[in-house]
C-alpha cells in the first residue's frame, strides 16, 4: 500500500505547508455528508498529502459540531493510511509550558453529544482502543523531534471535554486530579473514527495557557491574556508545522502497520444476518470483511 498523509487542522497549518495557491482542492462527498471544508491535495516530496480544516472555512464549526464521521471517511475516501493532526489545548501541568508540543499516548474522553462510531446501527463492531494514538507514527514524531529548538513532550494524557464553553475551576482541578495533562474538544470522536477505518493516528497538541487551575493575576488585562494566547498559538503551531515536516517522508517509507487490520476481530455480528445495505452503505471500511 503506498502511504498517503492525511494532515488535520487549522487553516493557518494548510496555508504554511501548501501556500495559499498550492493543492489541488476536492470536494468530497460521504454517507455522513460533506466533511468541514474541501480537501486540498498536493506532492509533497513524492509523497501524497491530503489536507482537511477542522473547524471549516472561516472557523465555522464549534467542537461538538465538527462533522468527524465525514472528516475521516472522506480521508479514507481519499486514500489516506496515517493521519497527522493537530490541535490547540489548555495545559494542566506547570512542566507543559505554553508554546510546547505534546505527542499524546493517551486520552480520556468526556464528550457525549457526537456521533462516536461508524457503526451506529445494522451491526456490532467494537475496535481496541488501549493506546488510542498509533504508535508507530508517534514513535517517527518523538524521532524526528530531536534537536528542535521548541521543548516536545513524548507523552501526555489529553482530556477531551464537550464544550464549546471552557472548564470551572473546580473542573480543570478534577482533570489533573484524574491525571490529565492537557485539556482541549477535538481529539475525539475523531482518533476513535480513525481507528474505524483502520488508518494511523496520532496527534501533536499545541498547549496555549494553562486553562483556569492555575488563576490569572486579578489585575490582569483581558486583551492582554488574549494577545499571549495567540502568541503561544502561533508559537506552537510553527514548531508544529517543523515536526510535520520533518515526519512526512519518515511515515512515507515506513511499512504497514496493525492500524490497518484494526477491524480484522473487531466485528462481533454474525456477518450472514448484517443488512447488505448496511454493507453496500460502509463499503470502502468494512467490504474486505464480507467479500
Amino acid at each position: 500500500m503506498q502511504p498517503k498523509i492525511g494532515i488535520i487542522g487549522g487553516t493557518g497549518l494548510g496555508d504554511a505547508l501548501f501556500g495559499r495557491e498550492q493543492g489541488r482542492r476536492i470536494e468530497v462527498d460521504t454517507p455522513f455528508g460533506r466533511p468541514s471544508s474541501a480537501l486540498a491535495q498536493a506532492d509533497w516530496n513524492g509523497v501524497e498529502v491530503v489536507f482537511l480544516n477542522r473547524h471549516g472555512e472561516g472557523h465555522v464549526h464549534n467542537p461538538s459540531s465538527v462533522p468527524y464521521r465525514a472528516n475521516i471517511f472522506a480521508m479514507k475516501k481519499m486514500g489516506v493510511t496515517t493521519i497527522l493532526a493537530s490541535g490547540a489545548t489548555g495545559s494542566l501541568r506547570d512542566e507543559i509550558e505554553p508554546g510546547h508540543l505534546v505527542i499524546c499516548d493517551q486520552v480520556i474522553d468526556k464528550t457525549h453529544r457526537r456521533a462516536n462510531t461508524f457503526f451506529d446501527s445494522g451491526l456490532a463492531v467494537h475496535v481496541e482502543m488501549a493506546e488510542p494514538f498509533c504508535e508507530r507514527v508517534r514513535k517517527v514524531l518523538m524521532e524526528v523531534s530531536a534537536g528542535m529548538r521548541t521543548v516536545v513532550h513524548h507523552s501526555g494524557t489529553y482530556v477531551c471535554m464537550e464544550g464549546p464553553q471552557f472548564s470551572t475551576w473546580a473542573e480543570s482541578n478534577m482533570h489533573r486530579g484524574w491525571g490529565g495533562d492537557l485539556i482541549g474538544m477535538t481529539v475525539m470522536p475523531e482518533a476513535r473514527l480513525a481507528r474505524e477505518a483502520q488508518m494511523c493516528y496520532a496527534l501533536i497538541a499545541l498547549p496555549t495557557d494553562y486553562d483556569c487551575w492555575r488563576r490569572s493575576k486579578p489585575a490582569a488585562d483581558k486583551g492582554g491574556l488574549l494577545k499571549e494566547i495567540i502568541a503561544n498559538l502561533n508559537r506552537a503551531g510553527e514548531a508544529a508545522i517543523e515536526l510535520i515536516k520533518a515526519a512526512i517522508p519518515a511515515l512515507a517509507s515506513h511499512p504497514p502497520c496493525p492500524c490497518h487490520q484494526a477491524l480484522e476481530l473487531a466485528i462481533w455480528s454474525d456477518k450472514s444476518k448484517v443488512d447488505p445495505e448496511v454493507v453496500k452503505r460502509l463499503d470502502l471500511l468494512i467490504g474486505r470483511y464480507f467479500a
